[in-house]
């Protein structure tokens, strides 16, 4: 009984996302209210203790917003500066060949901005870009999300991992690790099983592109360019464990791409492993209805300045990301003490928050960056303005769902501090969920995460929801907590492909409205196959 009270704010979220299409900012502050009544009711919290961890939880998640402002803030400033449109314009003199457009932008790219930005922009940016060459709008909304999944645990220069890392200090205590360590070790084990899946992932794209939207609606000609795509998801995941493995959740996304993207445009302007016979889709006029855009999705425009110009915000990212986070050039430590701390929370004993505001990426570099761009770009202030108006209309509906989900989550870790001497919420979850999948578990623990993004539209908020119940049933079943944890934020990637918040957006940008359905149950199966990848491989190091 305990359990199931416990587990209905979440089942309620599941249900209004899932079933009903409600958006986060709606079903999680509902959500929150539900937990609080069962924790005041059932779990006999006091009142002090009830507001208390939920507003530490409204605190902890500040350190997102941050970081989530701050990569918006850069994407719209390069929007309105014109770079964006270079940097598109830039793709088009590449190749002709769909199969490694669909790669280059689609992939490639795609992982960039997600590193960068994330957030439900990759798939927004690279399906416009993909029709604007001329493929099928529905055609580019499915590979754009289907991309965009191997990059997402470390998106958003690693929010995600920033994100389960808020839930999980109280878990970590108990194996008496340092949260950093846990925090690499973490990375570490996400990326590596994901990157020996993600190799494969380019060519799963093709195949479901060229299945469906080819002229003899077969998968012949995504093998016959299979020595390209294995090549380019080798181009990407090699950087991305190396960085993961060294430097930490921040960088193997954005760095990772940007290197591989350098490395497969070298290679398809050389012709290297590129198909000799050119594959294309069929002309416009047979198109189905389904494949087409119903709106006016307007046109690329033109290019403002260089490329060297409009990439070198990006640059500058990297460059800066990699200085401030390597301990050797003496700024990270400098940049972790300015920190402001928030000791005994709502009067709380030894509830300390803690805001390493110069140390968010979300700062330095994103708003540093944006700030300098204004300048370099020589925008006029109007566009200055509207950039900055633009961010903080955006971050709303993100800001009323984040506030929710990590206090409903830091309320749910913490009510083992109760009136009935009973387990904390997530405990109770944790142990009905042991007793019912037993030495099974494993099975489950990637699906889970891949249901929260699902529901939830954001990898983040899946790991904000589930990462520390994940964690909590491992130790119970005597299961690897880092493997355990590591499939919960591959999944919460694997989620991105079908979630029906990006499904919704991709689909507006391209001006597929009305083929949502269609979308996501066409990338189940590229998710589910994804799926089985990533339990065989983890699940040979667990068993």
């Amino acid at each position: 009984m305990s359990a199931l009270l416990a587990f209905l704010p979440i089942l309620v979220t599941i249900i209004l996302m899932a079933g009903f299409n409600w958006p986060a900012k709606k079903a999680l502050p509902l959500a929150l209210l539900l937990a609080i009544g069962v924790a005041f009711f059932h779990w006999d919290m006091t009142i002090q203790h009830v507001l208390g961890y939920t507003f530490f939880g409204f605190l902890k998640a500040i350190d997102i917003l941050i970081i989530i402002f701050g990569a918006i803030l850069i994407l719209n400033t390069l929007k309105l500066s014109g770079a964006m449109t270079t940097i598109n314009n830039g793709f088009s003199g590449i190749t002709t060949d769909r199969r490694i457009q669909a790669i280059i932008i689609g992939f490639m790219f795609g992982a960039f901005i997600e590193g960068a930005a994330g957030f439900g922009t990759p798939a927004a940016l690279a399906g416009p870009l993909l029709v604007g060459l001329g493929f099928p709008p529905l055609a580019a909304a499915l590979v754009a999300l289907i991309f965009n999944s191997v990059p997402v645990p470390f998106g958003a220069v690693g929010t995600p991992i920033f994100g389960a890392m808020s839930t999980l200090d109280a878990n970590i205590e108990s194996l008496g690790v340092a949260p950093d360590s846990f925090m690499m070790t973490l990375t570490q084990w996400i990326a590596i099983p994901n990157a020996i899946a993600g190799i494969f992932i380019p060519l799963l794209g093709l195949a479901i592109m060229t299945r469906i939207f080819g002229k003899s609606k077969s998968i012949k000609p995504a093998l016959a360019a299979a020595p390209f795509a294995i090549f380019a998801g080798l181009a990407f995941m090699i950087p991305y464990v190396l960085i993961a493995t060294i430097f930490g959740p921040e960088l193997p996304s954005l760095v990772g791409a940007f290197i591989g993207l350098g490395i497969i445009i070298f290679a398809a302007k050389r012709g290297f492993l590129v198909p000799k016979k050119k594959w294309d889709f069929p002309e416009e006029s047979a198109w189905p209805k389904i494949w087409r855009s119903n709106i006016d999705t307007g046109s690329t425009g033109q290019a403002k300045m260089s490329l060297l110009k409009a990439w070198s915000p990006y640059l500058l990212i990297a460059v800066i990301l990699v200085i401030t986070r390597i301990p050797t050039f003496g700024i990270k430590e400098f940049l972790v003490d300015q920190t402001l701390t928030f000791n005994n929370v709502a009067n709380i004993s030894g509830l300390t928050y803690a805001l390493k505001w110069a140390y968010l990426p979300g700062t330095i570099p994103f708003v540093l960056v944006a700030l300098i761009t204004h300048f370099m770009h020589k925008m006029p202030m109007k566009d200055v303005k509207k950039a900055w108006k633009l961010t903080f209309k955006q971050i709303g509906g993100a800001a009323i769902a984040l506030f929710a989900g990590v206090g409903m989550v830091q309320l749910m870790l913490n009510s083992g501090v109760n009136g009935n001497g009973m387990d904390s919420m997530l405990t109770e979850m944790a142990e009905a969920a042991a007793g019912l999948s037993g030495a099974a578990y494993p099975f489950f623990a990637t699906i889970i995460g891949a249901l929260g993004s699902f529901m939830s539209g954001s990898a983040t908020v899946s790991n904000i929801l589930f990462m520390s119940f994940q964690f909590e049933t491992a130790t119970i079943l005597d299961f690897s907590q880092v493997l355990i944890t590591a499939m919960q934020g591959i999944g919460a990637g694997i989620g991105n492909m079908i979630c029906v918040n990006n499904v919704v957006a991709v689909a507006a940008t391209v001006g597929c409205i009305g083929a949502e359905g269609k979308i996501i149950r066409t990338n189940a199966l590229p998710a589910f196959i994804y799926y089985l990848l990533i339990t065989l491989i983890v699940g040979i190091l667990i068993y």
